[in-house]
């Protein structure tokens, strides 16, 4: 080709897509950023702790309900949904930006959660239009799509974090301005790459080469961030040094440019490559067999050779034919509803056991680490930190760390040995639980344990209960099912933050008042100091999180069954 046809080519190149797609959601985990931002709030707006965690809740459910681009995908192209929360997210932190520093006439409260709302559920928005686009366009590598793309949200906090270093903003309420105005920026900027493309369905040879190196991106890129951090945690650094650090982040970030770049002026197409299948094969049958082997749970079948796959299909044609001749017996057995590992719609779901049990522990153990999330800076605040960008930094990067990680090793617990997935659930909170504990009974370092521990135990949970939910109640319905298990954070967070938390803080905080002969007066902003103001909390959180383990662990004892099912076969 010459170099008119590869540049079309690779603008329409699926890699090219895949790699805006990480960009866009570098700026899709705003709502990690949610406790550097609050102090400034508190501070500006004279709010006590209840208050605060009012707006935190505020956010949590923005960032959970995706139903609407869920559904706008299905009918408008991506880059509708894109610009939706592109304008969603500058018009809601925008408004937030212009009350905190006193531009706007002072809001009330019920206004701004509304704002933060509207803002965070721009999110929602970005995650809908990059995974979607992902999925459709590597049909083949799900997997490593989603964990990639939703890793890269995790350590969104973190790069935007080291971004505003330095421009060196002379108030803190920049922060905020950096929320509103820097995603728009850079999604306005490729919001026209991400879309569909096509793209070849039974994957190409270099796409286990092209991940290898995504992922070695992603772990570099992570190591690289909590270097700085400790780096800026020990010593101070002077402007020139900080900037040359962010710029080598930047650098990180761009990186996976390299892929399509190579892959179109690079490199040659090779005749073994397995290419789309073409519409006359479709016609003849062979759709109903590829669609057979997608759902094949094992994780070989990409990597057969076309004689293998040919003695594959095969065996499925047989199968096929087996499936017809008995299905009217099968149909007349399943009138009760469908079988677990079966495709479930929302409703069916809703009355299954162990659904509920699923969501519970997620309202529990989750709605735990948002809470902890929620509340970063202020208890980095009380324990005498001048400085919680770098806590908050150092969750979002072990949040990433705990998707990557959730996902890989709960995918080798069912691969080889075929134990229920929720089984690494349950080992994640009962860390999570531990963590908490330790922070309860004031150990030292206790706020940089917490941090570290339920960034990652926060993030595995992302990682595993997506995938159990599609194993247990099928794909059919997965958007409804995902979005609805998703709505336990908030829901827990609502109870845990904007009630428990933030009522002690404020109780605390009266109570060294009064030890220190002073009087509360009505709207006066309440600083709690020491770790007894997020100790009982701590206490109360580690408990509810013993209760996630106990549910999680009711759902792998009832399930044993369907995984031996799923995966009794391919274990080795």
């Amino acid at each position: 080709m010459g170099l008119h046809e590869k540049t079309k080519s690779f603008f329409n190149n699926r890699w090219l897509v895949f790699v805006a797609s990480m960009w866009v959601q570098s700026c899709s985990g705003l709502g990690y950023l949610f406790g550097s931002i609050s102090p400034v709030i508190k501070k500006s707006m004279g709010y006590n702790q209840r208050q605060i965690a009012m707006l935190g809740v505020a956010k949590d459910i923005g960032d959970a309900i995706g139903f609407i681009p869920g559904s706008l995908c299905e009918i408008a192209p991506i880059w509708v949904v894109l610009f939706i929360g592109v304008v969603q997210n500058f018009v809601g932190y925008g408004l937030v930006w212009l009350t905190t520093t006193h531009t706007l006439p002072e809001l009330p409260l019920w206004v701004l959660c509304v704002c933060i709302f509207v803002g965070t559920n721009g999110e929602t928005y970005f995650n809908t239009g990059a995974l979607v686009s992902g999925v459709q366009n590597f049909p083949k590598n799900r997997g490593p799509v989603v964990g990639i793309l939703k890793g890269f949200a995790g350590l969104s906090g973190a790069i935007l974090t080291q971004v505003y270093t330095i421009f060196n903003f002379p108030d803190q309420s920049s922060i905020i301005f950096l929320v509103a105005v820097g995603p728009t920026i850079v999604i306005l900027s490729v919001m026209f790459m991400v879309r569909p493309v096509g793209g070849h369905r039974q994957g190409r040879e270099s796409d286990d080469t092209s991940f290898v190196f995504l992922y070695s991106v992603c772990l570099i890129l992570a190591a690289y961030l909590l270097g700085v951090l400790i780096l800026q945690d020990l010593i101070v650094l002077n402007q020139i040094t900080v900037t040359l650090l962010t710029v080598g982040l930047l650098i990180l970030v761009l990186l996976p440019i390299a892929i399509p770049v190579f892959l179109v002026f690079f490199s040659e197409n090779l005749p073994e490559e397995r290419l789309l299948l073409n519409e006359d094969e479709k016609k003849d049958g062979n759709e109903m067999i590829m669609s057979e082997m997608e759902d094949e749970k094992t994780s070989e079948v990409d990597l057969l050779s076309a004689y293998e796959r040919q003695k594959r299909i095969s065996h499925l044609q047989a199968r096929l034919v087996q499936a017809v001749a008995d299905g009217a017996v099968r149909v007349k057995r399943r009138k009760k509803g469908p079988r677990r590992g079966e495709d479930f719609t929302l409703m069916q779901a809703l009355v299954k056991a162990d659904f509920l049990l699923m969501f519970f522990s997620l309202v529990l153990a989750s709605g735990s680490g948002l809470t902890i999330i929620d509340n970063l800076g202020q208890m980095c605040q009380s324990l005498g930190y001048e400085n919680p960008h770098i806590f908050v930094s150092m969750i979002s990067i072990w949040n990433f760390l705990g998707r990557v990680g959730g996902g890989y090793f709960s995918e080798i617990i069912v691969r080889k040995y075929a134990y229920p997935r929720p089984i690494a659930m349950g080992v994640v909170q009962v860390v999570m639980a531990g963590s908490l504990f330790y922070y309860a009974i004031g150990a030292p370092s206790a706020i940089y344990i917490v941090s570290v521990v339920i960034g990652l135990c926060y993030g595995a949970h992302w990682a595993i209960f997506p995938s159990t939910a599609s194993e247990l109640f099928g794909l059919k319905s997965f958007g409804a099912l995902y979005n609805c298990l998703a709505l336990a954070s908030p829901t827990g967070s609502l109870i845990f933050s904007g009630v428990i938390a933030s009522g002690i803080y404020d109780y605390e905080a009266k109570k060294q008042m009064t030890i220190n002969h002073r009087i509360f007066q009505d709207n006066e902003e309440l600083t709690c100091y020491g770790t007894i103001c997020y100790s009982i909390t701590c206490g109360i959180l580690s408990a509810l999180c013993v209760i996630a383990v106990a549910l999680s662990m009711t759902v792998v004892y009832r399930t044993k069954g369907v995984y031996a099912q799923l995966y009794g076969n391919s274990r080795t």
